[in-house]
C-alpha cells in the first residue's frame, strides 16, 4: 500500500513526532554549518563557508539520492555562542550531523555539548586546539583537518638552522588554539636549542597592540605571531607604524589568505616571513590545482583558498562520503554513520587524510614562506612538505601526553 507523503506527515504530527524526527526520513538530509559569522573572525568563518559549499556542490549538493540542507549556525568565536549555535542546530533545527566550530576554544565546547547527544555526529570545521580531540574526547566528534600543533611541523626547526633565529619573542592571543600553535612551534625550536624570553598573550578582539610591541624585548632575533583574521591586520599594521624592524614568523592564520589580502603597508612587513600549515597557496600538484579552481567559483572568493577553506572542506567531504556509504541513514541513533566515519581515508587537495584513534587526522603538512605573485597577490611559498603528521608529532602517545596540557606557560624555554 502507498502512502502519500501529507498523509505521513499528518500521521507524524497525530502521534506528537516532531521535525527533527523526520530530517532523515524522505527525500533530504540536514546537515548544520556552524562558523563565525559575527565578530572579528567573520572574514574567516566566510571562508570556511567557501570550503564546506566547494566539497558540497563537488557531489551536485546530493548524497545517497538525497537532496543536502544546509542549516547554519553563528558565533562570535567565544565558546557560548558555538554552544548556543550548536544547541539551536541539533535542538530546534533538528539536524542530526553537525559541521563546525570554526575557533580553537569552540571546538572544545562543543565536543563538550557533544557528548551529551551522543545520536549526533558532530564534524569539526576548522577549529584545532589541541584537546579537542587529545584528552578526553567525544566519541562522536571527527576531525579530518588536524591541530594547529601538527600544523607547526617543520617551522620551529628551520627558524634555528636556516634562517638562524636563535631567540624569539612571541605574540599571539590568549585562548587554546594560539597556545596549541605556540607549543607546536616551540617543540622544535627549543629542542634545536633555541630560547624565548618573552611571550604576549592578547585577548581575540584586541584594538591597540601598543603595550605588547613595547614589551618585546629589543634583543630578540624574530617575533613568533599567532593572530588571526583582524587581530593580526591591527598587529601588523600597528608594528610597522610602529618602525618594527624584527623579522616575523608566522603562526598558520597570520599569514593565512585572510590576512594576506589586506591592503596597505602590512605587505612590506609580511615578504618573506615563514611559516607552517595545512596548505601550502603555490602547490603545484593537480589535486590542489583542482580544489583551488573549484574553490574560486564561490562567491567573494580569495585568490587562494584560507586554511579554514581547506579545513571546512575536508571535514565536509570527510561526512558527505560517510553518509553516502550508510545510505543517508542515521535511524539507528548515527552508530553506523560514525563507525563509517571513524574509517574514512580519502586523498584530499593536499594528500592523503586519514584518522587516528581519537578521531584526529593524520596529514601532509607544509612548510612556507610568504611571497609575493605575478599578480601581485601575496602567496605562501611552498619550502618543503612533511608529510603524514600525527598529533602527538611523533612521539609516543604517553611520552607526548607527559609534556603536560598546553598553555600560556607550557612549554617554556626562556
Amino acid at each position: 500500500m502507498r502512502i502519500h507523503r501529507r498523509t505521513l506527515l499528518a500521521l507524524a504530527l497525530a502521534t506528537g513526532l516532531t521535525a527533527p524526527s523526520l530530517a532523515f526520513a524522505e527525500d533530504s538530509i540536514k546537515i548544520g554549518l556552524l562558523a563565525t559569522f559575527e565578530g572579528p573572525f567573520t572574514v574567516l568563518g566566510e571562508d570556511g563557508e567557501r570550503g564546506a559549499m566547494t566539497a558540497l556542490e563537488e557531489v551536485g549538493g546530493v548524497v545517497a539520492g538525497k537532496k543536502v540542507e544546509i542549516v547554519k549556525g553563528s558565533s562570535d568565536a567565544s565558546p557560548d555562542s558555538a554552544v548556543r549555535a550548536a544547541r539551536k542546530l541539533v535542538e530546534q533545527d533538528g539536524v542530526k550531523v553537525l559541521v563546525g566550530p570554526l575557533s580553537g576554544d569552540e571546538g572544545i565546547a562543543v565536543k563538550d555539548y557533544a557528548k551529551t547527544h551522543p545520536e549526533v555526529t558532530f564534524v569539526n570545521g576548522s577549529s584545532a586546539a589541541q584537546d579537542t580531540t587529545l584528552r578526553d574526547p567525544a566519541a562522536n566528534f571527527f576531525r579530518f583537518g588536524t591541530d594547529g600543533a601538527q600544523w607547526m611541523a617543520g617551522l620551529g626547526t628551520y627558524a634555528y638552522n636556516e634562517k638562524g633565529y636563535k631567540k624569539v619573542a612571541t605574540v599571539a592571543e590568549d585562548y587554546s588554539f594560539p597556545y596549541t600553535q605556540v607549543f607546536g612551534f616551540m617543540a622544535e625550536f627549543c629542542k634545536a636549542g633555541g630560547t624565548v624570553p618573552s611571550k604576549s598573550w592578547v585577548p581575540i578582539g584586541n584594538k591597540d597592540y601598543s603595550s605588547v610591541i613595547a614589551a618585546i624585548p629589543d634583543d630578540v632575533d624574530a617575533i613568533y605571531v599567532a593572530l588571526g583574521g583582524a587581530d593580526g591586520v591591527n598587529f601588523l599594521t600597528q608594528y610597522q607604524q610602529a618602525g618594527g624592524s624584527a623579522p616575523l614568523i608566522g603562526g598558520s592564520i597570520t599569514v593565512d589568505q585572510t590576512v594576506l589580502t589586506s591592503k596597505g603597508k602590512i605587505r612590506d612587513v609580511l615578504v618573506g616571513t615563514p611559516s607552517a600549515g595545512p596548505i601550502a597557496d603555490t602547490n603545484d600538484t593537480p589535486q590542489w590545482k583542482a580544489f583551488v579552481d573549484a574553490y574560486k567559483k564561490q562567491p567573494n572568493a580569495f585568490p587562494s583558498p584560507s586554511l579554514f577553506a581547506h579545513a571546512y572542506y575536508l571535514d565536509m567531504k570527510a561526512l558527505l562520503m560517510a553518509l553516502n556509504d550508510v545510505g543517508g541513514d542515521v535511524s539507528d541513533g548515527g552508530k553506523k554513520l560514525q563507525e563509517t566515519l571513524a574509517k574514512v581515508s580519502f586523498d584530499g587537495p593536499t594528500g592523503k587524510v586519514s584518522l587516528d584513534k581519537n578521531r584526529n587526522a593524520i596529514a601532509d603538512m607544509y612548510l612556507t614562506e610568504v611571497s609575493e605573485g605575478t599578480d601581485g597577490n601575496l602567496y605562501n611559498k611552498l619550502v618543503k612538505v612533511v608529510p603524514q603528521v600525527n598529533q602527538t608529532l611523533g612521539m609516543a602517545e604517553d611520552e607526548f601526553l607527559k609534556l603536560g596540557v598546553v598553555g600560556r606557560d607550557n612549554p617554556s624555554c626562556p
